[in-house]
């Protein structure tokens, strides 16, 4: 893995870079996961350019592209500010960047924002049948903290564990 560059997703050329990765990786991760239908029904949903745009200027998140200089932009990441801890909405590298060493860094990268914001603790979702990210979570220090089930419309639900990370200070 080359130096990373991490660059804050702020205009509308990057949240399109955003979208394009999240169409590639979503389909090529989750079809196996969830199946077609629910992937492309998410992607529309929470993936668009419009969704992500939305969530950036009205809902708080922050989004980051990963990159480096040989592979161009390999992931994203997406986190939100809450009050007692900082919730990872989204941590996606493509597969041919995966066991790089990218999720080690971005992990480290968003402890920094925690820790910047006086968190202790952060917080994320992942499905129960995502063994590989689950597996991942627990090798960075992530615990299984109960399930958490969602509609997210159209009849179809989220069925996730939330996993936590306490962060030593």
């Amino acid at each position: 893995m080359e130096k990373v560059n991490v660059v804050k997703v702020d205009d509308e050329n990057l949240v399109a870079a955003v979208e394009s990765l999240a169409h590639s990786i979503w389909r090529e991760h989750y079809t196996p996961i969830i199946g077609r239908d629910q992937v492309e029904y998410m992607l529309k949903r929470f993936q668009s350019k419009e969704a992500i745009s939305n969530q950036i200027e009205k809902e708080g998140y922050l989004y980051y592209l990963l990159g480096d200089n040989n592979n161009g932009w390999v992931g994203y990441i997406a986190v939100i500010i809450k009050a007692k801890e900082l919730f990872l909405s989204k941590l996606y590298i493509n597969a041919e960047n995966r066991r790089k060493g990218y999720g080690k860094y971005s992990i480290s990268f968003i402890e920094t924002i925690a820790l910047d914001n006086g968190l202790f603790e952060i917080s994320l979702r992942v499905n129960k049948k995502n063994t590989n990210s689950i597996r991942a979570y627990e090798k960075f220090g992530f615990i299984i903290s109960g399930p958490i089930i969602t509609d997210v419309g159209n009849g179809f639900v989220m069925d996730d564990y939330k996993m936590e990370k306490v962060i030593a200070h």
